[in-house]
């Protein structure tokens, strides 16, 4: 399928690797020049050689649209008296970062499969398929690289660990739902650290062909760990292989406030910090790739809760990798995401916009997600039930009518002028908005240019405005892998 992105002719990545440089035509941006010639600075106009990275970090906050990045700053400032992780990057000039094009071969909206292909192979390819063809051509992804070059690697994620993007950084496979499979590959891999959620597709009851994945990886040596505290003893050598929950991690605002999950999931700040002791015994250096995976999940659901307090904790995991990188200039960090998803923001509300921020400021009461109320109602449950549920998650109450069209979408009668708009999350994420200004403009994956920023040695090449498929060949330059990479 022709890459619809742009008409314009694919780059030379083999020249880019020998040479460090490209022509902007690369971007399929019409004609953008050089910064010295006062135009912005694309990504493939290297103008000087890097210092070898021996590790490379990359954070993915999944389906983080400019207004998630926006609202976790400002809820940072108003409650904790000081900026984001990631905005103070910003401020103190620490970081060169720029916009991105995430674009699919087949769409400007790409999905998480697509989006982590491009980054892992150099390579657009249609949505819901990983790092392969239409035609079945499998393409080498970056982990095989770095493990053949030597290098530890790693998949640390909040979703289950054969979710879109760790399986798009490491597997080939030609739909993303082939988790089952996916799991399969990562043995076949061999890569050192694997976390997340997922148990389903590794244990022999829940597969469909009945095989013991996790007696394969034990036999092959790893580390099984289940829960928080098989986490905590493990001595951080060797390999594991981490599936803390069935699906996905629960979300941060519902973890912190069921005691099972405290007790049995670690939170990913903590899978950071032992993925890294383990991956940085490696003389050899490493290559791991950080998820905070709900933060996307949050935003299809119009889940104010589950975005901003799962963003917040992305934002914590950088401030650990900060630290790992501190005192050290052997580490490229990049911090991204894969596609905007539903757009959310705070909007304005009150006489002269008085009332968005003490509106906004409610959220910090919540106890539960959206999420977690809509898992106890059904199309039998009463306004009265509705009411309750809410209040006990929200801190505070619906109307007795927003509670009855809410009742209405769990029994399939309400309907929305946008029709996807009549389900029942997102139609509570609406009802949710009246009290916190936050509101949302879908459900979906958006066609938005996303934020990327990057630090440490390779980081210089990052320009103002990058191709997905550029940090392919930013990555391989600047852990000298080209002779492992298929360029």
């Amino acid at each position: 399928m022709t890459d619809l992105s742009s008409d314009l002719p694919a780059p030379s990545r083999r020249d880019f690797l020998k040479t460090g440089t490209l022509s902007a035509v690369a971007l399929g941006a019409g004609g953008m020049t050089n910064r010295a010639n006062g135009q912005p600075r694309t990504t493939v106009d290297r103008v000087e050689e890097p210092d070898a990275a021996k590790n490379v970090i990359f954070l993915v906050s999944d389906g983080m649209s400019a207004g998630t990045l926006t609202m976790a700053d400002h809820f940072r400032r108003r409650h904790e008296g000081r900026a984001s992780n990631w905005i103070r990057l910003y401020e103190e000039g620490r970081v060169r970062h720029g916009l991105m094009d995430m674009a699919a071969a087949n769409s400007s909206v790409t999905g998480s499969a697509a989006a982590a292909s491009s980054w892992a192979s150099g390579r657009r390819v249609v949505n819901e398929a990983v790092n392969m063809s239409e035609d079945g051509t499998e393409y080498r992804t970056i982990l095989e690289i770095a493990r053949d070059a030597g290098k530890a690697t790693g998949l640390v994620t909040t979703t289950r660990i054969t979710h879109a993007t760790p399986a798009g950084f490491g597997v080939n496979m030609p739909e993303r739902w082939m988790e089952d499979e996916i799991a399969a590959q990562y043995r076949e891999r061999g890569y050192d650290v694997l976390m997340g959620g997922g148990a389903r597709h590794f244990d022999a009851d829940r597969r469909e062909d009945g095989r013991d994945l996790f007696g394969n990886f034990r036999d092959d040596g790893y580390t099984v760990a289940q829960s928080n505290r098989d986490l905590a003893q493990w001595d951080r050598t060797g390999k594991i292989l981490g599936t803390f929950t069935e699906s996905h991690l629960p979300y941060v605002l519902d973890h912190t406030h069921i005691q099972k999950h405290r007790t049995q999931v670690p939170r990913l700040p903590a899978m950071t910090e032992a993925a890294l002791a383990r991956l940085d015994k490696n003389d050899d250096g490493f290559f791991v790739q950080i998820e905070g995976g709900r933060v996307d999940h949050g935003a299809h659901a119009n889940d104010t809760g589950g975005l901003i307090y799962d963003q917040v904790e992305f934002d914590d995991t950088i401030r650990r990798v900060l630290d790992f990188v501190d005192g050290r200039d052997d580490t490229l960090v990049i911090i991204t995401t894969d596609h905007g998803n539903a757009n959310p923001g705070v909007n304005a509300t009150g006489d002269h916009y008085s009332a968005s921020d003490p509106m906004f400021d409610r959220v910090a009461d919540f106890q539960y997600t959206n999420d977690w109320i809509l898992s106890d109602l059904d199309a039998e449950s009463t306004t009265r039930q509705i009411r309750d549920r809410v209040e006990t998650a929200w801190g505070f109450g619906i109307s007795r009518e927003e509670a009855g069209m809410l009742q209405d979408a769990l029994r399939g009668t309400y309907r929305a002028a946008y029709k996807k708009k009549s389900e029942p999350d997102l139609l509570l994420g609406a009802l949710q908005a009246n009290y916190t200004a936050v509101n949302w403009l879908s459900g979906d994956h958006t066609s938005d240019y996303v934020e990327l920023a990057a630090l440490g040695p390779g980081s210089e090449a990052i320009g103002d405005f990058t191709r997905n498929t550029d940090l392919f060949d930013v990555m391989v330059r600047a852990a000298n892998l080209e002779s492992y990479a298929d360029v």
